[in-house]
């Protein structure tokens, strides 16, 4: 399926958790965006890769996507080898996104940093001709996203631009509870984790408060442009 913007995260929920509000409003104004998942999240301390699979499902039909894939490379050991680079060009590939989403290149999860590398290279390479994929067999033509930003998780970054997501707090937030079992749960017998505690939520909402007060509005997610972001009408800029 050909892709406006393809978001691609370390982990299920990474998304959600980081870019979900963008994610929202681009399928709302009729841009097809798709995830993939890198991993399983089978790592997790809380839940199964079973129950991890079904609560992305979940998150996907309530974020609007179009698609969302798993490309199955192991929890903890992201490297960027030919193998995985190749899975990744393969996505890619298929979907011909105009725009990546991906992790940043300095994060506290040694997975978020290797999948930043991961992306980038595979990025890249997914323009050269001579970088051979094939999909079912048949080779796949050359596509390499016209830009690509990172997205905000556990370190801050100076944003290049802060998106309002204002309106689409809500259904936010409605996409991350999907991820029933890593977050707060009073039933729970599982061994709590940062996410899993009774204030982990309201510090991400602090966070999109925080960002949405830099650009006037109630809620931002910050985003990281590698290179100038070029404005071709400045009168239309919202300021």
């Amino acid at each position: 399926m050909k892709l406006d913007v393809l978001a691609i995260a370390a982990h299920p929920d990474d998304i959600e958790l980081s870019c979900g509000g963008t994610i929202i409003k681009l399928a709302k104004q009729g841009r097809k965006v798709g995830i993939v998942d890198l991993t399983e999240g089978e790592l997790g301390t809380r839940g199964t890769r079973e129950i991890r699979a079904k609560e992305a499902l979940n998150a996907a039909r309530i974020l609007g996507v179009s698609v969302r894939e798993n490309l199955g490379i192991p929890d903890g050991n992201i490297e960027n080898t030919v193998e995985n680079r190749a899975r990744l060009i393969r996505s890619i590939r298929r979907h011909k996104p105009e725009v990546l989403l991906l992790p940043f290149h300095t994060d506290r999860h040694p997975d978020h940093v290797n999948a930043h590398t991961l992306c980038r290279e595979a990025w890249f390479f997914s323009g050269i001709d001579k970088m051979e994929t094939h999909d079912n067999d048949i080779k796949q033509a050359a596509h390499r996203p016209r830009n690509y930003y990172s997205y905000m998780q556990w370190f801050e970054f100076v944003p290049s631009f802060i998106v309002d997501v204002s309106d689409e707090y809500e259904q936010r937030l409605n996409a991350v509870k999907a991820f029933k079992s890593q977050f707060h749960d009073p039933s729970s017998t599982e061994k709590e984790t940062v996410l899993s505690t009774p204030e982990f939520l309201e510090l991400i909402r602090t966070r999109l408060e925080y960002y949405g007060d830099r650009i006037g509005k109630k809620y931002g997610e910050p985003f990281f442009s590698p290179s100038y972001v070029p404005v071709v009408d400045l009168y239309s800029l919202d300021l």
